[in-house]
């Protein structure tokens, strides 16, 4: 998954964005609303964890302007702004959640994983197919009762597909999920990554789940069709 932070604190910005990437996430930082709202523009996210008071332009003029857009994005105010009215106009304007500083990191992540469930429409932490199951909290595989261990980005990239089984995931998707502005390598990896969860998901074992569709991408399913290979 990745998210964006924004928060016009340097120190906060870098110790959300180190929590969050040791959690699995891939994360963008800005420290303004103008600049938010480039990264939004050249980018997709499943969630926002955004400040109120910054420069430029304030959490919630940002947020008016990506609801007035009709982005569904999931946004989690984290601020110090504790009064009701504040929680109230937050939430009001779209937000997702408020979440008042100083805050415990484990609460933070458990409220990404509640918007995040809501947004893809699931109710728990368990994500399954056929016989295999990703479950996004203790950050475990199993398939038919055995535990697969994957690297980490092998497990972001299974749980972004397992987000959106039956549905065709392009490379480009993959990239843009799965890796922020920070990453130099190029799309060949994401071949690799494919490749070695394909051998850890599928060898050995029936019926086939994770299947290339030529010329666009890959695809988490059971059925077979004659355009997989």
């Amino acid at each position: 998954m990745r998210i964006l932070i924004v928060e016009d604190a340097q120190d906060m910005n870098l110790l959300i964005a180190k929590t969050l990437k040791k959690s699995g996430y891939s994360v963008d930082r800005c420290f303004n609303g103008e600049e938010a709202l480039d990264f939004l523009l050249g980018a997709e996210y499943d969630a926002m964890i955004l400040d109120v008071m910054m420069p430029k332009m304030d959490g919630y003029t940002l947020l008016q302007h990506i609801r007035s857009r009709n982005m569904d994005l999931p946004v989690l105010f984290l601020t110090a702004r504790d009064a009701v009215d504040d929680r109230v106009k937050g939430l009001d304007l779209g937000a997702d959640d408020y979440l008042v500083k100083p805050f415990d990191f484990d609460e933070l992540l458990a409220r990404i994983r509640a918007m995040t469930r809501r947004k893809a429409g699931y109710s728990g932490n368990l994500l399954s197919l056929a016989d295999l199951t990703v479950d996004t909290l203790r950050r475990t595989v199993t398939r038919g009762g055995e535990e697969i261990p994957l690297l980490p980005k092998e497990f972001a990239v299974l749980e972004y597909m397992m987000r959106n089984q039956g549905i065709v995931i392009s490379r480009e998707q993959l990239e843009n999920q799965i890796w922020n502005y920070e990453y130099s390598g190029n799309s060949n990896n994401i071949d690799g990554y494919i490749s070695r969860l394909r051998k850890k998901l599928d060898s050995g074992r029936s019926p086939r789940l994770l299947h290339t569709i030529r010329g666009v991408g890959w695809v988490l399913r059971t059925e077979e069709t004659e355009k997989t290979t």
